[in-house]
């Protein structure tokens, strides 16, 4: 079967943009996508472009022309200069998916044309081996043909899910700052091997395949992590004794009273970034 050419423009071509274009050369896909980056210094993007077969555009209203899909890779304080930029280059039509953190969709819609179908997304970062958990939301212009583009996307660099955009936020703080605590999981765990008695490239091995053996397990087998724990816990084992010094030092505590904090960071920043305080704000703040 042939394959269907779509081409797709990725304004902000840094980790999460490059991640995009490598998942898109490797998605096994009927389409097939013409990319197009853009950078502020290409040159140093130029050997990225060549290794993915991108072409690289000399601004984002050129990068735009012509393309089904946009995908806004940029910080959230430039956003709207980009915007400004490319609103009225966009054909009728044309899919909008943007990734820059806590700028809703009104605000995207509020840039473009009537006939652009805006989708707000969250990866993160495990993005750039292809193993992002993303959620995008939908803006009032969109309809089946973004959704569609936008999880294909997507979809080329993890696994995807579709929420309210309500939940962007709650969003943001599981799986976008997610990592984060993943991360610091990881090296607690190959610190206490290395306290008593393993290497540390072992410690590290162990607690690697650990975690990632125990996510595949929840996953293969549907059930509710609660669950399996309890086939972990036998009687006045070692596991059950663990449990009660992570009981008594407040882990799960800590880890929801964490995804509570950033998602309530991630409101904080949306609401400086909307457009009523964009004249005192835009620019201020970061993630």
């Amino acid at each position: 079967m042939a394959r269907r050419s779509e081409q797709v423009a990725i304004l902000g071509a840094g980790n999460m943009g490059r991640a995009l274009a490598r998942g898109l050369r490797a998605a096994p896909t009927t389409r097939r996508f013409r990319v197009v980056l853009t950078v502020r210094d290409p040159r140093r993007l130029a050997p990225v472009a060549s290794e993915i077969g991108a072409r690289i555009a000399g601004s984002n209203r050129a990068a735009v022309e012509g393309c089904e899909t946009v995908v806004v890779a940029v910080k959230p304080q430039i956003l709207p200069s980009v915007l400004a930029e490319i609103g009225d280059a966009l054909e009728n039509g044309t899919t909008l998916l943007s990734i820059a953190a806590g700028v809703s969709t009104a605000r995207l819609e509020a840039g473009v044309g009537e006939g652009v179908g805006v989708v707000r997304a969250m990866p993160n970062v495990a993005a750039s081996v292809r193993s992002s958990a993303t959620a995008y939301c939908l803006g009032r212009t969109a309809r089946r043909r973004d959704r569609e583009r936008a999880r294909t996307i997507l979809g080329s660099i993890g696994t995807v899910v579709e929420v309210d955009e309500s939940l962007m936020d709650a969003v943001t703080g599981l799986s976008g700052t997610g990592p984060l605590y993943l991360f610091l999981i990881l090296e607690s765990l190959s610190d206490a091997g290395v306290k008593v008695g393993l290497s540390r490239e072992i410690a590290t091995h162990l607690a690697i395949q650990t975690l990632v053996g125990s996510a595949e397990l929840v996953r293969a087998t549907g059930e509710h992590p609660a669950k399996l724990r309890d086939l972990v816990t036998s009687p006045g084992g070692t596991a059950i004794t663990a449990l009660h010094s992570l009981e008594r030092s407040g882990l799960k505590a800590m880890l929801m009273d964490a995804v509570e904090a950033a998602a309530r960071r991630s409101e904080e920043l949306g609401r400086s970034r909307s457009p009523s305080s964009a004249t005192s704000s835009e620019g201020a703040a970061k993630p």
